[in-house]
């Protein structure tokens, strides 16, 4: 079975379209969508929006069905000044930028205390550029965010994709992640931008191919 954790309805609205015999129902409080994709047994778990909601559901996931590999798609901020809105990337490395321990254990930022480094690794497959994923509770257009994002190397930014590769770790587990960009940094107001930018990224999502 293809398990996927998916942040919000309208994200998993992409994975639906391409599903046959599509079942739904609650599964400990979250909407749990199931169907074949090209004749493949499918899971998506709806987390909600955010770190804590995300690493819940993906905790969730491996155990309801001992997934060795969870997929996630959705829209992300680009942090790239090339980056267009609708372009789609994979994810390489993932790091919760908003976790410091920094005055407990020295290292970078998004380090947690048992580990040596901020990221996490991810699968990518070579069918889109793969870029650095930057999670944290947070939807701004904050500089000094913007400025850790980039000097921990992340091109692209959500609220959920870290924390779902951390469940992933922990479970000895896999995680792919593929992310089209719904706005970009010094391209206006990033929540505007969102809002304006949603509905289409959805559609270029349920439309591309998914290497996955």
């Amino acid at each position: 079975m293809k398990t996927f954790v998916i942040a919000m309805d309208n994200e998993a609205e992409s994975l639906v379209a391409r599903l046959s015999g599509v079942k739904e129902s609650r599964l400990w409080g979250r909407r749990a969508i199931e169907g074949f994709l090209e004749g493949e047994e499918v899971l998506a778990i709806v987390s909600g929006i955010g770190k804590t909601n995300a690493a819940s559901a993906a905790q969730l996931a491996i155990q309801h069905t001992g997934a060795k590999t969870l997929y996630n798609i959705g829209v992300a901020g680009g942090l790239e000044e090339t980056m267009k809105v609708g372009d789609l990337y994979e994810v390489s490395r993932s790091v919760q930028y908003d976790f410091d321990l920094v005055a407990v254990n020295g290292g970078e930022m998004g380090t947690l205390n048992e580990r040596d480094t901020p990221y996490f690794d991810c699968a990518t497959t070579g069918a889109y550029p793969a870029k650095i994923l930057g999670s944290g509770d947070r939807f701004n257009d904050d500089e000094k965010d913007y400025l850790l994002l980039r000097r921990l190397g992340a091109g692209l930014r959500d609220m959920e994709g870290a924390a779902i590769a951390h469940v992933c770790e922990k479970c000895g587990a896999g995680f792919m992640s593929l992310k089209c960009v719904s706005d970009v940094h010094g391209a206006g107001s990033t929540p505007g931008q969102y809002l304006e930018n949603l509905k289409k990224c959805l559609a270029i999502l349920s439309s591309s191919r998914w290497p996955m």
